[in-house]
C-alpha cells in the first residue's frame, strides 16, 4: 500500500524542528549569559569578604575570627580558617584545608556544598585565610533563572509553532482555493481553468491540468460523435427493417409460427429503435452541445399531452391506467430535449408498473414561480439507498426488464441543462414519484 505524504506535514517538520532546535540553543546561550555574571558576582563578593577579613586578622590577630563570623545575614552559613605558610591551622574550622594560592574552589562541609575563597593576610609571613560560604543563594538565583527561561522557552516555542502553522496554512491557501474551484465543477465541465490570480508555483500545475482536460474533452467529443453517427446511421435501416417485418407479418398472418417469429423480431427491432433514440437523446443532452439560445417559452401542459399520446397504446396493452393532471405550466426550455425528458419518464414508469397498475402524469405552475412536472406510478418503488444510483448511466434495478439503463440518466442531464431540480420520493400507497421543478 502506497503512503500518501502531506505537504503541510512536511513543511511543518522542516520548519518547526529546526526552529525548536535553534530556540533551545538560544535558551542555553541565554542561560549562560545570565548565570555566568551572577556567579561571578557571588564569587567577587565572597572574595571581597575574604580579603576584608584577612585585613582584620592582620590588625587584630587570630582571635578576630571568632567574633567576625556568625552568619552572613542572608541565610548563608560561613566558616573561616587561618593557616600559616606551611599549611598549619592557626585558627578556625579544621575542615578547611590550607591552600596557599588565592582563588576560589568548592568543597563539602557537613554534607553541604560550599564555595571557598582564599586570601593572603597582608604583611604576614605567608599566612592565608580561607572563607567558606554555602551556595543556597546561588542555587536560588540559578533556579529563578531556569524557571524564567523555561517559561519564556515555552511561550516562544508556542508562538513560533503557531506562527509557522499560520504561515504554512496561508502559503497553502492557493491549493485550497484551487481544490474548491475543482470541487465546484460538474462532472461534464471540461473547460480550462483560469490561471488569473493564481500563485506562480501553481501555474505549471494548472497548465498541465488544462492540457489533461483538453485531451479528455477531445476523447469525449470523439465518443459523442461516434455515438451520434452510429445512432443516425442505425435509424434509417431500423425503420426500413420495421416496415419489412410489418409487411411480412401481414402477409403471413395465417401462419402462426411465422407470425410469432416476426412478432419477436418486431419486438427486438422496437428495442433497438428505442436504444438508438436514447443514444441520440443522450448526445443532445451533452452540456458541451447545449446552446441556451435554443431555449424558448413553452407550455409544458401542451408538450406533455402531445408526448404522452404515444404511450396510450402501450399502456392499454398492459391494462395500465395512464392518466393526466395537466395545468397551466409555462417553462423556458428546449422543445426536443423536454420531449425526450417526458418520454423517458413515462416510459420508465410504464416499464416498472405491473399489469392493471396506474401511472399519472401531471404538471402545474408553482406558487413561488416556475412550473412542476410530476410522474407517479404504483409500481414496486425504489429503495431510498438506491435513489442516487438510478440516475447513473447503464444502471437497471430490475434485470428482468428490457432497456439499456439510460432513460433516467437522460432525464437527469436534461433537467440539469434547464436548471431544474429533480427529486424522487415514495408515492402514497406504494410506488415512485418523480418530480421536476423548473425555475
Amino acid at each position: 500500500m502506497s503512503s500518501i505524504s502531506s505537504i503541510r506535514i512536511r513543511l511543518l517538520k522542516w520548519l518547526v524542528g529546526p526552529i525548536l532546535v535553534v530556540n533551545l540553543g538560544a535558551a542555553a546561550l541565554t542561560y549562560l549569559l545570565a548565570w555566568t555574571p551572577a556567579q561571578l558576582a557571588f564569587d567577587e563578593g565572597l572574595q571581597g569578604d575574604a580579603a576584608a577579613l584577612a585585613a582584620r586578622v592582620r590588625v587584630g590577630g587570630a582571635p578576630v575570627l571568632a567574633n567576625a563570623l556568625a552568619d552572613s545575614g542572608a541565610g548563608e552559613a560561613s566558616w573561616a580558617a587561618l593557616h600559616d605558610g606551611r599549611g598549619k591551622l592557626l585558627a578556625g574550622t579544621a575542615q578547611l584545608e590550607g591552600r596557599r594560592r588565592p582563588g576560589m574552589h568548592d568543597v563539602q562541609l557537613d554534607g553541604e556544598p560550599v564555595r571557598v575563597a582564599v586570601a593572603v593576610v597582608p604583611g604576614s609571613n605567608g599566612q592565608h585565610l580561607s572563607l567558606a560560604r554555602t551556595t543556597r543563594a546561588r542555587q536560588g538565583v540559578q533556579a529563578a533563572i531556569v524557571r524564567s527561561l523555561v517559561l519564556l522557552e515555552v511561550l516562544f516555542s508556542l508562538a513560533l509553532v503557531g506562527l509557522v502553522w499560520f504561515s504554512v496554512g496561508n502559503g497553502l491557501a492557493p491549493l485550497a482555493r484551487l481544490r474548491a474551484r475543482l470541487d465546484a465543477r460538474g462532472s461534464g465541465d471540461l473547460a480550462p481553468l483560469d490561471d488569473d490570480g493564481m500563485a506562480r508555483e501553481l501555474v505549471p500545475v494548472v497548465d498541465a491540468f488544462n492540457a489533461l482536460l483538453g485531451r479528455i474533452d477531445a476523447g469525449a467529443r470523439a465518443q459523442d460523435e461516434f455515438r451520434a453517427n452510429v445512432a443516425h446511421q442505425l435509424r434509417t435501416p431500423l425503420a426500413g427493417l420495421r416496415l419489412q417485418l410489418e409487411w411480412l407479418a401481414a402477409r403471413h398472418a395465417h401462419d402462426p409460427d411465422t407470425r410469432r417469429s416476426v412478432e419477436l423480431m418486431l419486438g427486438a427491432n422496437e428495442r433497438m429503435i428505442r436504444q438508438t433514440n436514447q443514444l441520440l437523446s443522450l448526445e443532445r443532452a451533452e452540456p458541451n452541445r447545449f446552446a441556451r439560445a435554443r431555449l424558448a417559452p413553452l407550455d409544458l401542459a401542451e408538450l406533455v399531452a402531445g408526448s404522452v399520446q404515444h404511450f396510450v397504446e402501450q399502456a392499454a396493452q398492459r391494462d395500465i391506467d395512464l392518466g393526466f393532471e395537466l395545468g397551466e405550466a409555462p417553462v423556458q426550455g428546449d422543445r426536443f430535449l423536454l420531449r425526450d425528458l417526458v418520454d423517458n419518464l413515462v416510459d420508465n414508469a410504464l416499464r416498472y408498473t405491473p399489469h392493471g397498475g396506474r401511472v399519472t402524469v401531471g404538471c402545474a405552475g408553482l406558487a413561488e414561480g416556475g412550473s412542476m412536472l410530476r410522474v407517479e406510478d404504483n409500481g414496486p418503488g425504489i429503495p431510498a439507498h438506491l435513489r442516487e444510483q438510478v440516475f447513473e448511466r447503464f444502471v437497471r434495478l430490475d434485470e428482468g426488464t428490457h432497456g439499456s439503463g439510460l432513460g433516467l440518466a437522460i432525464v437527469r442531464d436534461i433537467a440539469n441543462l434547464h436548471g431544474a431540480e429533480l427529486s424522487l420520493a415514495d408515492a402514497p400507497g406504494g410506488g415512485a414519484v418523480f418530480t421536476i421543478a423548473f425555475p
